[in-house]
């Protein structure tokens, strides 16, 4: 989703009030974080450390107290007249100093949302590190609230959590889903879009569709169909109008409720000229794959395909020697058709696959279970070596060092590639050996497809990548080489994209810069260890053995066997008899 600042950023104030120990500091906290990944400007003022700073001359009698909540209060007002939300977690136990406190925001015109956080003080104590509720129980702490000060609990609070019942990630769902219904951020940063018709009225739609100009879309329109009902895209809701197209051509950007998110590469729907005669005197269209009818296309535009400019500004090239190029230019279309889509159910392609097609909403709930604390997702084309296990288990190791529960998003490209490629089936399969033979640890590790085609665009594409898993959730991103296989049409021994840029670009891509680069250390075989290592910058040449996809493909399809360090066997022989099939087939 990749928020910008918006141009008239609405801030309020978030007051966190509880018990200590009840969760407040950590519920915002998180929810700073979760909107700081949005660019959604934030700033978390936290009791503890302003009773250390500006509130240090205070102390805890009820006059010190009054004082302490209404110099929060003004820091708070002063943040967020700027357009920030303001996340206050503050005990702030009486309950006229926190209405003065409301007060205060209310005569500057801003908006005050009082949460409190109730969670019994036996699980307060129990959470108490630094065992401050047994100081005040033998009398070395006076004045601590819920001891020997009292709590007064909030009446009639903006919002209520449970913080003793629910895990902290619903917590701070709870505070996010406030801020949607207030209309403070877009409901598009909790909810990724979903453009599939309910149950109720899929039936009623299909009917009345039967009226309206048939459009047939083939396999790829279809694949970024599902891309963008299952909300990779999001805030895209349709296949672009022509400004939509224009500012993604031009900004890699597109913009929705006066937020900017980023956009690379264009998602459209090419037709042809006996399609746009079909769709004069009417709003809307009903896409068909074959003979069955997907979904609806509403509220259309139909506008020039300016093919070369899409692809020059989307690729850097118009040599019909790039595959995807050459898909474009050479088809039969000429127009572009663009409009709301609704799809009458979710698109299955009953491959085998599809339980491994999860949307971001599915990832969401399933890192929820896995209690994630910090994602980090791999994206390949070819099957996993361990090289690549190697680099997995280094971020894994590395982001440990900091949070408690890091998880791996393993989640290989879907969608149409070229013919020279591993076929998705075959990259599942053996991506399943790894996780069942424990190469990879199935109790930290999600494997789901990432329904998008390729477009082979280099570092533009990167951004697309990038973008779509933050969609699922996903915190940090391991880059790899995106030249993705193609050379340059007009000289073969060079890459067509330069392979640091993809790295180098995500590090500068406005609205992706709460995206933690991991950047990808290429390994080889040490051939007198027998094991895989990463290539440091003086390394001799003759004592390593580098694979490359390409070089591992064509391995496999003469039916040669890489050393053991280089692959687990059976995993090696998934691609193994792939390419025995298929040269049998040949």
């Amino acid at each position: 989703m990749s928020y910008l600042k918006p141009e008239n950023p609405t801030g309020c104030t978030i007051w966190l009030t509880g018990l200590s120990g009840s969760g407040k500091t950590t519920i915002a906290r998180n929810t700073k974080k979760f909107l700081e990944k949005f660019n959604i400007p934030a700033v978390h003022l936290d009791g503890d450390r302003l009773r250390q700073t500006l509130n240090s001359d205070l102390g805890f009698s009820k006059e010190d107290r009054r004082e302490n909540i209404r110099r929060v209060a003004a820091l708070a007002i002063m943040f967020a007249q700027e357009g920030y939300i303001s996340l206050v977690s503050l005990i702030s136990p009486y309950a006229e100093y926190r209405l003065a406190a409301r007060d205060a925001h209310e005569r500057a015109g801003l908006k005050f949302y009082e949460v409190y956080v109730n969670t019994p003080i036996e699980i307060c104590e129990i959470r108490d590190p630094k065992q401050l509720y047994r100081k005040a129980r033998s009398g070395d702490i006076p004045e601590f609230t819920g001891v020997s000060s009292p709590y007064e609990v909030p009446i009639c609070p903006d919002l209520l959590i449970e913080s003793g019942i629910y895990e902290i990630e619903e917590c701070c769902n709870k505070v996010l889903r406030l801020l949607v219904d207030q209309q403070i951020i877009p409901s598009s940063t909790l909810d990724p879009v979903d453009r599939h018709l309910p149950i109720t009225q899929k039936f009623d739609l299909i009917e009345a569709s039967k009226m309206l100009p048939k459009i047939q879309i083939d396999q790829l329109c279809l694949q970024w169909a599902q891309v963008i009902a299952e909300g990779w895209a999001t805030p895209l809701e349709g296949f672009m109008r022509e400004n939509e197209l224009l500012e993604c051509l031009h900004f890699k950007t597109l913009t929705a409720n006066n937020m900017v998110h980023s956009q690379s590469i264009p998602i459209v729907l090419p037709i042809t000229d006996a399609d746009k005669h079909k769709t004069r005197g009417f709003e809307s269209v009903v896409l068909h794959h074959g003979e069955k009818p997907v979904g609806l296309l509403t509220d259309i535009e139909v506008y020039e395909d300016r093919k070369k400019e899409r692809c020059a500004r989307t690729f850097g090239s118009v040599d019909v020697g790039h595959p995807t190029i050459k898909q474009i230019i050479e088809s039969n279309t000429q127009w572009l058709l663009g409009g709301k889509l609704q799809l009458f159910e979710r698109i299955e392609w009953n491959d085998g696959l599809d339980h491994y097609r999860l949307t971001p909403q599915k990832i969401r709930h399933q890192l929820i279970q896995m209690k994630a604390d910090v994602v980090f997702v791999f994206q390949l084309r070819n099957p996993l070596h361990n090289g690549h296990v190697l680099l997995i288990d280094e971020t894994y190791n590395k982001l440990k060092a900091t949070y408690s529960h890091p998880v791996l998003l393993l989640h290989p490209i879907g969608g149409w590639t070229k013919d020279d490629d591993v076929p998705l089936e075959v990259r599942i399969k053996q991506h399943q050996v790894l996780l069942d033979e424990g190469i990879l640890d199935k109790s930290r590790t999600i494997l789901a497809i990432f329904p998008s085609p390729m477009s082979y665009a280099g570092p533009t594409e990167v951004q697309w990548h990038a973008k779509g898993r933050i969609v699922a959730g996903v915190d940090c991103y391991i880059v790899g080489r995106d030249p993705a296989g193609v050379k340059d049409p007009s000289d073969p021994s060079r890459d067509l994209y330069d392979p640091t840029h993809g790295a180098k670009i995500l590090q500068m891509t406005p609205g992706l810069k709460c995206l933690k680069i991991i950047p990808f250390r290429v390994a080889a075989l040490n051939k007198k260890k027998n094991k895989m290592e990463f290539l440091g910058p003086d390394f001799n040449q003759v004592d390593y053995e580098l694979i490359s996809g390409s070089r591992m493909r064509q391995m496999a399809r003469e039916g040669q066997k890489p050393p053991e360090a280089f692959m687990h066997p059976k995993a090696w022989q998934v691609l193994a008899d792939y390419y025995e099939s298929y040269q049998t087939t040949k």
